[in-house]
């Protein structure tokens, strides 16, 4: 199962997220529930780093492990546009989850 962990602030802007595992939908390669979540997570961080110019600290690991984190003291307008982005890859991530939730969970924490 692939794990994802949506770390927000306390006024409830995404700080980080961590995600690790695998989905086991089907075979290495044909894995569409793995494609899914990976072409999601990494063209949102690809796409905050060429739309606004932040670079989040981004580690990646065995078993499917990536985390990202964001920096903080971003301008409003880069801040606004970074968010909008992860928001818009927690409702894809949402997506996947509700169709193949067997192979995927989502937690939120503070």
């Amino acid at each position: 199962m692939i794990r994802i962990t949506i770390t927000r602030t306390e006024s409830g802007t995404i700080q980080s997220f961590t995600m690790s595992g695998h989905a086991d939908f089907a075979n290495h390669g044909e894995d569409i529930v793995c494609a899914g979540v990976s072409a999601v997570s990494f063209g949102t961080v690809n796409a905050i780093e060429v739309l606004t110019g932040v670079v989040p600290d981004v580690k990646q690991g065995e078993g499917g492990f990536l985390e990202c984190v964001f920096p903080e003291n971003l301008s409003d307008a880069n801040e606004e546009k970074v968010q909008l982005l992860l928001e818009a890859m927690v409702v894809s991530l949402q997506g996947i989850e509700k169709e193949y939730g067997k192979h995927i969970k989502i937690t939120f924490k503070k």
